[in-house]
């Protein structure tokens, strides 16, 4: 393995042993298809998180919040 990154066969024969690798260490194992990162492994956190929570220290920009906003000025609305 290279590194916390393996490939889909190399993972495919020996899943466990990379379950127990993630489980004892705590550390992610990166899922290569053809090279290219395909999927994480990683350990299962299951703290309930208060949206707000996750969402915290995630505004890039705040120019005048409370300015009205126009329907072509909502980009994700389209």
């Amino acid at each position: 393995m290279d590194g916390n990154q393996v490939s889909k066969s190399e993972f495919k024969a020996k899943a466990l042993e990379f379950f127990r690798q993630v489980e004892a260490s705590g550390e992610s194992v990166i899922v290569t298809d053809h090279g290219k990162p395909a999927i994480e492994v990683r350990t299962y956190r299951g703290i309930e998180r208060n949206p707000l929570d996750v969402l915290r220290g995630s505004v890039v920009r705040y120019d005048n919040p409370t300015d009205p906003v126009g329907e072509d000025e909502w980009g994700a609305a389209q």
